[in-house]
């Protein structure tokens, strides 16, 4: 049985809890590949990530290949090229691998995510607010592209104001904290743009004990964000499919060791998940569909 290292950047954010259920949903529909999971025990930590890689160079039997999502785009690259060296083929996802060749790459477009989700919310205003940012780690490629996203679409919306961009760093209490300190000293406040669902449940939550009120939008379109929207307290989220990438880069590790082709890189569509769709995500992350390789070609131009 072949054996897949699967590696996520932490155990707080329910997307990439989805994303190693999608890797071992994949295993289990490929024939029964043995999946190991390495999660660093302080998030997204470059120093641990790059320890678990090596620790899973030092098993007997190693790993057949690597499923990376690195925590960051280069303090991870020596452990990376350690990979190389070993002749262990590597398949990125969420975040590209850099420094060294990845069999296969599978990610969503997070400026074109950005993008839309900052579009929906500042429609929804009609074209008029003052809107609080609230970002991920400062080094973070998804939360930068994502920033990018938000202030691209900030530029084509004369009236609407960012009043602050704020760290919340990918984790609710952080969220919830800094958004809370943050409105104990300003008053008006339209909007939040978020650039991921955990953060914005830490937002709805110091907005409630704020007694305020404001329309939040997210990425991700976890399972909490998606009962927010149903219970009308969020506008929206963009669906950052994490377990359907985790999925699809371990059918591509899977096929690739079976000596099949894969796709050099997959780039999941956006979707936009509000109160008219919500009930299509409205399940637990055992029970969303996923699509195979097969069919992401039938669906592909």
């Amino acid at each position: 049985m072949m054996r897949l290292a699967v590696f996520t950047k932490n155990l707080t954010n329910p997307a990439y809890g989805a994303a190693r259920l999608g890797a071992e949903r994949a295993a289990a529909a490929l024939g029964g590949a043995e999946v190991l999971h390495f999660v660093p025990q302080t998030p997204d930590d470059p120093a641990q990530q790059s320890v678990l890689i090596d620790e899973a160079l030092a098993l007997s039997p190693r790993p057949d290949a690597f499923v990376l999502s690195p925590v960051h785009a280069s303090k991870v690259n020596p452990a990376i090229r350690r990979v190389a060296d070993a002749g262990i083929p590597m398949i990125g996802f969420v975040n590209p691998i850099e420094a060294a060749p990845s069999v296969a790459y599978v990610s969503s477009d997070d400026h074109a995510l950005a993008l839309a989700i900052a579009r929906h919310l500042f429609k929804h205003l009609q074209g008029q607010g003052r809107v609080l940012i609230v970002t991920g780690p400062a080094e973070s490629f998804t939360s930068n592209e994502r920033l990018r996203g938000f202030r691209e679409a900030v530029g084509a919306f004369p009236g609407i104001e960012v009043v602050d961009v704020i760290a919340g760093d990918y984790a609710r209490d952080t969220a919830r904290e800094r958004t809370a300190h943050w409105l104990r000293h300003h008053a008006l406040l339209d909007a939040c743009l978020v650039a991921n669902d955990i953060m914005a449940v830490g937002v709805l939550d110091a907005l409630d004990a704020a007694g305020r009120g404001a329309t939040v939008v997210g990425v991700n379109a976890i399972p909490q964000a998606i009962e927010a929207i149903a219970a009308d307290r969020m506008l929206a989220t963009a669906d950052f499919n994490a377990m359907q990438m985790a999925y699809l880069a371990t059918e591509c590790a899977v096929r690739h060791l079976r000596g099949q082709a894969v796709p050099a890189r997959i780039e999941l569509p956006v979707q936009i998940v509000d109160a008219g769709n919500c009930h299509q995500w409205d399940l637990p992350y055992a029970r969303r569909p996923v699509i195979t390789l097969e069919q992401l070609k039938e669906t592909t131009p």
